[in-house]
């Protein structure tokens, strides 16, 4: 790991287990590690070095953050800032990284597993199928956090009939589901799943119509993704044909095409 530059690294979903094999390595050799302990296994923090200093990030605000990211850079230390699931998603990563350029500090991106591909491998499914959805939306609802631009309202995105992944949402379930139940039908799949890949886990099933029901029983508040659309079905419709990746009429004769 470059000694002199401070890693932004994806934890996964939080399991030990999943982080890639460049995070392991990276948490191995750092001198400084700062996680969010409300969303990981407590096992990820095992790869690190018995040496490290370890700062749960959960009662700390943006400021304080970065000024452990800046001196512990100004100090020589290796860092590594650890971020739930993927970086690329809803990890402040973009407010860090303009205040780190300003102080002169230079940074780089390792990726993880991102929640909702951890939740579509729990219930082995795929989010996109042929002739049913092509499309995934990934967004979240604004209620006590930031605001959502007006070009992104739910009911925008319903509209397509792609496959929906709803990140920070999860106490909005029943206002969710009456938005969605013109576009989506009253009884299209939806899968809940908390904390993937974590000892915790729970996976919840239902329907449009009937999954804010489930999750109000189970008394979920928090760490968890929803996952709205007809490619989530048990079974794929046989009328919707093949991939044309795989079909037997593709001309598999010269080089492979992105499309």
């Amino acid at each position: 790991m470059d000694d002199r530059i401070v890693q932004f690294v994806g934890a996964g979903p939080g399991a030990a287990d999943l982080l890639t094999v460049r995070a392991a390595r990276m948490l191995r050799e750092a001198d400084t590690v700062l996680y969010p302990g409300s969303y990981l296994d407590e096992e990820v923090l095992a790869h690190c070095s018995a040496n490290a200093e370890l700062i749960d990030t959960g009662p700390l605000d943006l400021e304080s953050i970065l000024e452990h990211l800046i001196s512990g850079y100004r100090a020589g230390r290796r860092i590594v800032r650890l971020v739930s699931g993927d970086p690329s998603l809803y990890s402040a990563m973009a407010e860090q990284t303009q205040r780190l350029d300003a102080a002169g500090v230079p940074w780089a991106v390792t990726p993880g597993v991102p929640a909702y591909a951890a939740a579509a491998a729990r219930v082995g499914r795929e989010l996109t199928v042929p002739l049913i959805a092509q499309s995934v939306v990934l967004t979240r609802t604004w209620q006590r956090s930031t605001a959502m631009p007006e070009s992104e309202s739910l009911k925008a995105f319903a509209a397509t009939r792609s496959t929906l992944v709803l990140h920070l949402a999860i106490t909005r379930t029943r206002q969710l589901m009456a938005q969605l139940m013109l576009e989506y039908g009253p009884d299209c799949p939806v899968v809940v799943v908390y904390r993937a890949s974590q000892p915790e886990e729970r996976v919840l099933r239902g329907t449009v119509a009937g999954i804010a029901e489930a999750v109000e029983s189970a008394g979920l508040r928090s760490a968890a993704v929803i996952l709205v659309g007809r490619a989530l079905g048990q079974e794929p419709d046989p009328a919707a044909g093949q991939s044309h990746l795989y079909h037997p009429a593709r001309d598999r004769s010269g080089p492979r095409a992105d499309s």
